[in-house]
């Protein structure tokens, strides 16, 4: 089998998939005059009287404030509990601060890191060099399990048109609950990394799986040949939707929006620097609420703010995400937006 590279990766996917997403503004200007608005109090996404999932904000990126944003969703997560990171490829800039994620894993009883190897070659594509990898990085204050090392195990895919079962990280069964821990961010080929990519691509195990859910089967393929836009963003809900659905209630979601380069933490060194400004953290049991709320408050920012940004999501259809998760009932995209600062 050929070996894909992350420069690859990066080159191709970077000038190859292109498009436009409209991103329906309708109302949400009326919402959110600007960022700072939002962390005064409570706020709803839309009028009329739909239920509204909930979404809690702080603007404080620090460990103080992801434990409590925590404590406002973990009434179900119990038991062995697994915590998927992006863990990042060596020496990346913008990867979650360890410190931040060390203090809330400790506050999560039972609790461990998990992550899976990837499909390019890199700096993770093995057992071996993931595990060196994240002894460079930093990741050692807690046992992390690379959920593929030992195998795959396929899990159901519940109403979508595209997969029957995808192909995950063996031990993901293993575990009681799962607390999804994301850096949001831009994201080379889908747009934009939310919690449900943090999923659909970081629970998929690293050859199987991964190619299933970037529709190949043939690796050694050109990679501007791979599918992308669209049919990549819905084959991905429906990989996150199998996780979810396998965990049931005893999952949530935290989205870390800071350091917001238009590339993933799968970049290493390379990824473009941020150009716009952190935002704050937002945490839900809705994983389409909450992936929502974060797109909401990226395009609330100023044109000159979040340009590059937009820019990178809607080229490469990143807010399909978002309308295929609701066409799979996976959560509600109108929520209620509590600040806790």
């Amino acid at each position: 089998m050929k070996k894909i590279t992350r420069r690859d990766f990066l080159k191709v996917a970077g000038t190859a998939v292109v498009g436009a997403a409209a991103y329906n503004m309708q109302g949400l200007q009326q919402v959110f005059a600007d960022t700072e608005d939002v962390t005064r109090g409570s706020r709803q996404v839309s009028g009329g009287s739909e239920p509204r999932s909930k979404v809690y904000f702080s603007s404080h990126i620090d460990g103080e404030h992801l434990v409590q944003l925590y404590k406002l969703i973990n009434e179900n997560i119990t038991g062995k509990v697994a915590i998927k990171v992006h863990t990042g490829e060596q020496h990346g800039p913008n990867i979650l601060p360890r410190e931040m994620v060390r203090t809330l894993q400790q506050q999560i009883p039972n609790s461990v890191l998990v992550e899976t190897n990837t499909l390019y070659s890199g700096d993770r594509d093995t057992t071996a060099k993931h595990r060196e990898t994240l002894r460079v990085n930093g990741w050692t204050f807690c046992p992390v399990d690379i959920l593929d090392e030992d195998g795959t195990v396929m899990l159901p895919v519940h109403g979508g048109k595209h997969f029957k079962e995808v192909s995950m990280g063996k031990n993901i069964v293993n575990y009681d609950s799962m607390v999804v821990l994301t850096h949001f961010k831009g994201h080379a080929m889908g747009g934009f990394g939310g919690s449900m990519k943090n999923i659909a691509i970081g629970c998929a195990d690293g050859k199987i799986g991964k190619a299933q859910v970037h529709g190949v089967s043939d690796t050694n393929m050109s990679w501007d040949k791979w599918p992308a836009k669209e049919q990549l963003m819905e084959n991905m809900a429906e990989s996150a939707k199998a996780t979810v659905d396998h965990f049931g209630k005893r999952i949530v979601y935290i989205n870390v929006m800071r350091r917001m380069s238009v590339d993933c933490d799968c970049a290493g060194l390379g990824a473009a620097e941020p150009t716009i400004p952190d935002i704050g953290i937002l945490a839900s049991t809705d994983i389409l609420a909450v992936d929502q709320a974060a797109i909401d408050l990226v395009y609330a920012k100023p044109q000159q703010d979040n340009h590059d940004l937009v820019e990178r999501i809607e080229s490469r259809h990143g807010l399909r995400q978002l309308s295929y998760m609701r066409e799979l009932k996976m959560g509600n995209d109108k929520y209620e937006l509590i600040s806790i600062d």
